[in-house]
């Protein structure tokens, strides 16, 4: 179905326009505007919506071929159907000259609409339109329940956050044991469930009303954990979709359940972090996640992230290394009394500690920028090809 807009001034003729298509069933209602917004809203509104035809009123021709100008220079590929009560040869010439190519004069037609709408579905599956977002979509996963993924998840949001122009969106879809609300002090009483439930109808306004807000960093909580919260993957496709248009960085706390939902999540995702400590247990599940993500083809977008580190432990990076089969990517160091002091204050770990530099190293590969004064920081495919060869190694590739 066609997700649309409605921009129409004369409120009578966009209600008629909108009952026929909703009688129709051909396409989405996101959105119906009573004005001629100007440029900046018009391009919230289509972030918000994302719709792929804007029926547009010429009633008012100047600005209505103002917006249409406008559409085509910030969203290519986006389809206008042009609506009105009258049809004369200049306002038809100049629809050509601004791209819109299709025209319903009132009292409206089914017929007429349902062929329009053909035509512009045609086009629209050839081309969809070209709206901004972001692929930088991060997925934290434990190798098992408390290795310490949503501490890692959590600092290195708030590390991204920091960043000039980084909105960052962290998202708790550990639907039963999620803490990351309670680890950063923040009261919201909606979740991830909630906006999941309204992703399809969602929009700017319903959005801002479900996140949990502090500077640049917007979350979305896990909720009470009731056992019949449950997510469709279809839901939280919308709600992915919705959230790549408004962030810089979306980072996803998993729950290492494997639900269907979020292998849906990680296949959606640019990288995925999967989180072990330096434990034969953590170890053992880490080998099992990364088997199953390889049976997946998403092998080459997962980082092992060895965390609680301590040099001089029995177990070290390479042992982790050979008993998951996959190198670490990077080492965290243990630091309890960091981590505590930080979960007590609600804040992030200190950004001069040992393991705070290491997660702001990380906020920095996610950016895909290098830390200022840091010659040593690689980006994400030099890092990766780093440790290429220990990959071969334990893969006999």
């Amino acid at each position: 179905m066609l997700r649309a807009i409605i921009i129409c001034p004369d409120f009578k003729l966009g209600a008629a326009l909108k009952d026929v298509l909703d009688d129709l069933g051909l396409c989405y209602i996101c959105r119906v505007l009573h004005n001629y917004p100007n440029e900046a809203a018009l391009m919230r509104v289509i972030r918000a919506t994302a719709p792929q035809v804007v029926f547009l009123s010429i009633e008012s021709i100047r600005p209505a071929l103002e917006l249409a100008s406008a559409l085509e220079s910030n969203v290519p590929g986006i389809q206008m159907i042009a609506l009105g009560r009258n049809k004369t040869t200049q306002i038809l010439e100049e629809l050509i000259h601004s791209d819109v190519r299709e025209f319903l004069p009132a009292p409206f037609h089914k017929q007429q609409i349902i062929d329009a709408l053909i035509r512009i579905r045609k086009i629209v599956e050839r081309k969809p339109p070209a709206i901004d977002s972001t692929d930088r979509l991060y997925s934290f996963l434990p190798a098992k329940a408390g290795v310490g993924a949503s501490t890692v998840a959590v600092n290195a949001s708030i590390a991204a956050a920091a960043e000039a122009n980084s909105r960052v969106l962290l998202s708790d879809f550990d639907l039963n044991s999620g803490i990351v609300q309670f680890m950063l002090k923040l009261d919201s009483k909606y979740s991830v469930v909630e906006a999941a439930k309204r992703a399809v109808e969602m929009d700017e306004n319903i959005w801002d009303g479900l996140v949990a807000g502090c500077g640049n960093l917007d979350l979305l909580g896990a909720g009470d954990g009731h056992p019949s919260h449950r997510l469709e993957p279809v839901q939280v496709q919308y709600l992915l979709d919705f959230a790549r248009r408004h962030y810089r960085v979306i980072c996803a706390d998993l729950s290492g359940n494997m639900e269907q939902y979020t292998l849906e999540i990680m296949q959606e995702s640019k990288r995925i972090f999967l989180i072990c400590t330096p434990e034969l247990p953590a170890m053992y599940l880490a080998r099992k996640k990364y088997a199953l993500l390889k049976s997946m083809d998403l092998a080459d977008r997962v980082s092992l992230l060895l965390n609680r580190y301590k040099p001089g432990l029995a177990i070290g990076p390479e042992e982790v290394e050979d008993a998951v089969g996959l190198p670490v990517a990077m080492a965290l160091p243990n630091d309890y009394n960091g981590v505590h002091a930080a979960l007590s204050a609600g804040t992030q770990i200190s950004a001069n500690s040992a393991l705070g530099r290491k997660i702001c190293h990380l906020a920095h590969l996610m950016l895909e920028k290098k830390p200022e004064g840091s010659s040593q920081t690689r980006l994400w495919p030099e890092f990766l090809s780093a440790i290429s060869s220990r990959y071969a190694q334990l893969t006999g590739r």
